[in-house]
């Protein structure tokens, strides 16, 4: 069955259907460049970027003008699951440096957004710039340190979580 069929008939809600659409298709060459098409279409970014980011979970590397495409997409993002995804996906991915300020301008969009997940999910991203770029790690303490002070519990979670790898 076509992908986008497969997205359709999903319920956008069943974990095990999500998993078997994967499944079926995670031995396709084409997998990773139909998600990334498929992610600029509104009605398919939730399920899109939650393959991508089982893919790269499960080992899988995307190639440089990938990793461009996907950061291409990020300010067309809209759906709170879909930029949770996208975040939690950077610890797998390169930030090349003509798309670090894509992804700097997605993470401080992200850390004001209303689900706490997401912002938690910023925080971590900034981490992951700031280990890729040096220059953003004085910044992303601070964050931290605001972080810390007052957000939701949840959040100050990741947080912890971050700082016991050293940071």
């Amino acid at each position: 069955m076509d992908l986008v069929q497969e997205f359709l008939d999903w319920d956008g809600k069943s974990a095990s259907d999500i998993e078997a659409i994967y499944s079926r298709h995670s031995d396709d060459a084409s997998l990773v460049p139909r998600i990334i098409e498929l992610s600029a279409q509104v009605d398919f970014q939730k399920a899109a970027t939650w393959l991508l980011k089982r893919h790269l979970e499960g080992g899988q590397k995307l190639e440089a003008n990938e990793t461009v495409a996907l950061f291409e997409l990020l300010p067309q993002l809209e759906n709170w699951e879909t930029m949770l995804h996208l975040l939690q996906c950077l610890p797998y991915l390169q930030i090349g440096a003509t798309k670090k300020k894509d992804v700097e301008v997605f993470l401080r969009k992200c850390l004001v957004n209303s689900n706490k997940f997401v912002r938690a999910w910023a925080y971590n991203g900034f981490y992951e710039i700031s280990l890729q770029y040096p220059e953003y790690k004085e910044e992303t303490k601070q964050f931290f340190e605001m972080a810390m002070r007052d957000e939701a519990p949840s959040v100050k979670a990741r947080i912890r979580n971050i700082m016991k790898k050293g940071f």
